[in-house]
């Protein structure tokens, strides 16, 4: 992250003992902010969510405010009082950081891997093409849900506007951008109205995860500025056959489909296959 919204906030530290009566007795739950490699290779606390420090702004989007408190971990305690203050300033309360990191921890580890884009984190694709994005600018995040992804760019430095026809969701996003001061606008849209209209060369990225509108390619493709980026992927016809959801056609993207409907940018990368417990497509396309 550019910046660390939550740098005033303090953190309620606990021991390694402490900790370990409480995951025992299961009064926390548990989030281990290390890096997936060390998260499998150096071991973890038994059914602790691995979400990376360099992910943390997406846990306001995915981890529920309610319930048990979190205790977060990593190796020695640093990068883990900084993910507490974060969460502490978008709203979670109870926020534990274990003192002294995992390196003190005598606890039961399970040595497993983490996926960190899955269910806590953001897309993968996101992440995987982090190379690809332009240093900051504006961004569009489309269909963007609670807000996961928007989140992270604005965490960032990107000036983001993230649309949704979810009033609940955008509120939400929209509360959660202000307590952390973070350049994001949420706005409630119909992106299957005749009359959507996402103008005209604004947009640095235009990112799309899991929603295919055909209708809506051309306004996409005209948001981006010269150079800009679009991120797109959602499900492929082979999820549909898997039981979905969605199954509609619809919502479906057929093998190659993705490419022609993204022509005539210039396709930059692609996948499709099983990522994020989905069948999906996914194409990294730039405007020439």
């Amino acid at each position: 992250m550019s910046k660390d919204p939550g740098s005033s906030h303090s953190v309620a530290g606990v021991g390694p003992e402490e900790a370990e009566r409480r995951v025992r007795e299961q009064r926390v739950r548990v989030l281990d902010v290390r890096t997936p490699e060390e998260y499998r290779d150096l071991g973890h606390i038994p059914g602790a969510i691995l979400l990376p420090v360099d992910l943390i702004a997406a846990a306001p989007a995915t981890l529920p405010l309610e319930g048990k408190p979190l205790l977060v971990c990593c190796e020695h305690g640093v990068r883990s009082a900084a993910a507490a203050r974060f969460l502490i300033a978008a709203g979670f309360e109870g926020v534990l950081n274990l003192s002294g990191g995992l390196s003190r921890w005598r606890g039961p580890r399970e040595f497993s891997s983490g996926d960190p884009c899955h269910p806590a984190g953001p897309s993968s694709w996101l992440v995987k093409n982090a190379r690809l994005l332009p240093a900051g600018g504006n961004a569009l995040d489309v269909a963007c849900g609670a807000g996961r992804n928007a989140l992270l760019l604005a965490a960032a430095g990107f000036r983001v506007r993230a649309v949704d026809r979810d009033e609940r969701k955008i509120q939400s996003l929209d509360r959660t951008a202000r307590k952390l001061g973070l350049p994001l606008s949420a706005e409630v849209l119909d992106l299957e109205s005749a009359t959507t209209d996402l103008g005209d060369s604004v947009y640095d990225l235009v990112l799309v995860t899991r929603y295919l509108h055909r209708p809506l390619f051309p306004a996409l493709i005209r948001a981006l500025r010269r150079g800009g980026l679009l991120l797109y992927e959602t499900f492929t016809e082979e999820h549909g056959r898997r039981g979905g959801p969605p199954t509609c056609p619809d919502f479906l993207l057929e093998t190659g489909e993705l490419r022609r409907l993204a022509a005539p940018l210039e396709v930059l990368r692609e996948r499709e296959g099983e990522f994020d417990g989905g069948m999906v497509a996914g194409i990294a396309a730039r405007r020439r």
